[in-house]
């Protein structure tokens, strides 16, 4: 370890544990694993227009016995091409639970999806987001195996914990317990389980896992990650008498990946997942971009749902204009839908508790459900939708055309946003709610997690269809949206507030002066708008703009050297 790298490291470790032993334990430590690895000095990859990804489980599409990462690749290679430059891998590792996030073996891949080879295979063709799910495991991993029988460094890898203690300060994301109860060789013990009692919480107090998971994160470097998605990351330090949530050492343990990657790995980027209010979430960039490339922008899909319910922009207005990026070397991941619900924890200051509920009541009346989260006292809230977005738009006695419609523009602001947009492959692919996943399962995520035939996709992507509708018109927009240098994340963002019913605002490329006017009419009644400035070529219906734009009901528009 070179010695600039070796002062930061030390640095890190003093301010996660303020603990001289477990400092230098945990520098002799991570020391140790990085010596296997190379130094590499090319530098780090600068984003652009054509960073979009697509989001995905490995098996979403399945054909016959095949293994479910080739049939992704030959879906890709068919339909995709290079409309989309990168894939989110939701988790690909064994697991027992939740869908892939209770895992057994962070180096493994499930073999129903496929091996490391058909990893590599696809990384030569798409850059890769790699899912790190790393603030909890399986409890039949053979970590956790080890600490109910007293093995070392295993004792240490999980969090033991006083069933008597006041607990009741703790950020709680689902109505469950906190401690699970377990038999072990040293007798009956309590184990801290933030997400389910099949989910053991680790213990980054413990220099020996903080060690290992530098090492896992940099072997998914090597293995072809340009993205590793750092989940649940928020509620990676406890400390009784907190919140346990952003805390600190929390800030510092990201900090110290990023301060490791700069020096091993400078073209894999780092992406925090935290589906906390606006404010902490964005905390997630640090200084100056020394925290997370990429932070998720949890507040984008019920601020636009909200827009789109209502007919009017100016709450997403209002929003958008606060947003200011600390450094030109990170940005924000966009999203509107994802194998998990809509939050609205997110929106929590932003809408009110009436507002709040509108998107409650509409993600009930549209055949959806909502989950909670336990207050502490007593008192639950809301704490996602469980609705694929599409439906959630637009009620069952909607039209075709109304409910594609609006989709399309929800999904047309995604793709204007200062930022990586993330489309999720069901967004892609048009799906609805899968009532049938819902009920079989009992799982309220799985009305949008929707496995599908590949033959039955292919069939629908070449007839008549709505899902061919809306496939056909996401990836015209993908591929006009790549070629314009206004959309890079880099590109500055204006909002205008014309008129309430219709989102504006204008992407500008200074090095290129490429710049973009982005108009979306997110209301039921056709919108006009009359200026002097506006004037040029409409990207998407490829009309000549001049001083007056006109937009159907949920119509969009993208306004090629707008003299604003």
């Amino acid at each position: 370890m070179k010695k600039e790298l070796a002062t930061k490291v030390k640095e890190r470790l003093r301010a996660i544990y303020a603990d001289s032993q477990k400092e230098e334990k945990a520098f002799r430590l991570l020391s140790e694993k990085l010596s296997v690895y190379e130094e590499d000095s090319s530098g780090g990859e600068v984003f652009s227009e054509r960073d979009s990804i697509l989001i995905t489980y490995g098996d979403t599409i399945v054909d016959g016995a095949e293994c479910g990462l080739r049939v992704l690749s030959k879906f890709l290679k068919e339909f995709v091409r290079d409309s989309i430059g990168n894939v989110h891998l939701l988790p690909m590792y064994p697991y027992t639970s939740d869908d892939g996030f209770s895992v057994t073996d962070y180096r493994q891949i499930n073999p129903e999806l496929g091996s490391w080879e058909d990893v590599e295979n696809l990384s030569a063709e798409y850059g890769l987001m790699f899912d790190a799910v790393i603030n909890h495991i399986s409890k039949s991993s053979d970590w956790f195996q080890g600490y109910l029988k007293g093995e070392s460094p295993y004792r240490d890898y999980f969090i033991t914990c006083d069933p008597k203690a006041d607990y009741s300060a703790v950020t709680r994301p689902r109505a469950l317990p906190l401690l699970t109860e377990f038999e072990t060789s040293e007798g009956v013990k309590h184990v801290w389980t933030t997400f389910s009692e099949d989910q053991i919480d680790l213990n980054y107090g413990c220099p020996e896992l903080l060690a290992q998971i530098a090492d896992l994160l940099l072997m998914y470097a090597q293995k072809g990650a340009r993205y590793i998605r750092l989940d649940a990351v928020g509620f990676m330090w406890k400390e009784l008498g907190t919140t346990c949530m952003h805390l600190p050492q929390t800030h510092e343990i990201i900090k110290l990946i990023k301060d490791i990657f700069r020096v091993y790995s400078p073209k894999t980027w780092i992406i925090t997942e935290t589906n906390v209010p606006h404010e902490d979430n964005i905390s997630y960039f640090g200084t100056d971009g020394d925290e997370a490339d990429l932070v998720y922008q949890f507040p984008l899909p019920p601020l636009v749902m909200y827009s789109l319910i209502t007919g009017s922009a100016k709450t997403l207005s209002d929003w958008m204009k606060t947003l200011q990026l600390p450094s030109d070397k990170v940005t924000y991941f966009n999203f509107l839908s994802s194998h998990d619900g809509i939050g609205v924890r997110p929106v929590e200051g932003l809408l009110s508790k009436e507002e709040l509920q509108l998107l409650v009541d509409t993600a009930l009346k549209n055949g959806g459900e909502v989950s909670y989260k336990d207050n502490g006292d007593g008192t639950r809230s809301p704490y996602e939708l469980n609705i694929n977005y599409q439906d959630a738009l637009a009620g069952p006695d909607a039209s075709d055309h109304e409910r594609i419609a609006k989709f399309l523009a929800a999904e047309t602001i995604l793709l204007s946003l200062q930022g990586v947009p993330g489309i999720y492959i069901h967004s892609l692919l048009g799906s609805r709610n899968d009532y049938y996943g819902k009920t079989t399962s009992g799982i309220p995520r799985r009305i949008n997690r929707e496995k599908l035939e590949f033959t039955y996709i292919r069939e629908q992507l070449l007839g008549d269809s709505n899902r061919r509708k809306i496939f056909e018109e996401m990836i015209r927009r993908l591929e006009i949206r790549r070629e314009e240098s206004a959309f890079s994340p880099l590109s500055s963002q204006q909002v205008f507030q014309w008129k309430p019913e219709v989102l504006t605002f204008v992407r500008e490329n200074g090095q290129t002066g490429s710049k973009v006017l982005v108009a979306v009419n997110v209301s039921g009644k056709t919108q006009q708008i009359v200026s002097s400035e506006l004037k040029g070529i409409d990207l998407l219906s490829e009309n000549k703009i001049d001083g007056v734009l006109n937009l159907n009901p949920w119509e969009c528009a993208w306004i090629k050297t707008a003299s604003l």
